[in-house]
């Protein structure tokens, strides 16, 4: 995560229960914890959860404002996860993050917004991702 962090965060005066809640899916516990503290340090509160099995249960809990989710993932993988997100809350938005696997990054983000991700970005995209978020949650009551 080399990438240059954006500068333009989320109201930082909200109390951690008035912040927009995104749910962060990831295997990788670098990357979910460097993303974790990136987000968070845009005035999100996170959730984290390593994979989409206990995603899904946080997911049914908490209610996010949005879901962030790997697509490669043990356990229950990114694709099939927003599939059961989409069928319990049709609403849900949802953006998919891949850094890769057996086939090319691109086809599997492609693949997760034919299937309703509102964006999909590589893992490394952390500026677009953060711009993203922002746009989305901006005009939340």
């Amino acid at each position: 995560m080399s990438a240059k962090m954006p500068n333009r965060p989320v109201d930082s005066t909200l109390s951690p229960s008035d912040r927009p809640t995104i749910l962060l899916i990831e295997d990788d516990a670098a990357v979910r914890e460097s993303l974790a503290l990136l987000l968070d340090s845009h005035g999100f509160r996170v959730l984290t959860a390593e994979n989409g099995q206990r995603g899904l249960a946080i997911f049914r809990r908490q209610s996010p404002s949005v879901v962030v989710t790997d697509i490669m993932m043990p356990e229950q993988d990114g694709i099939g996860t927003m599939l059961q997100m989409r069928r319990e809350r049709p609403d849900v938005k949802i953006i998919a993050i891949s850094g890769g696997g057996r086939v090319d990054k691109a086809d599997y983000l492609s693949i997760a917004e034919k299937l309703g991700a509102v964006a999909a970005f590589e893992k490394t995209q952390v500026n677009a991702l953060i711009e993203m978020l922002e746009t989305m949650l901006k005009s939340r009551p």
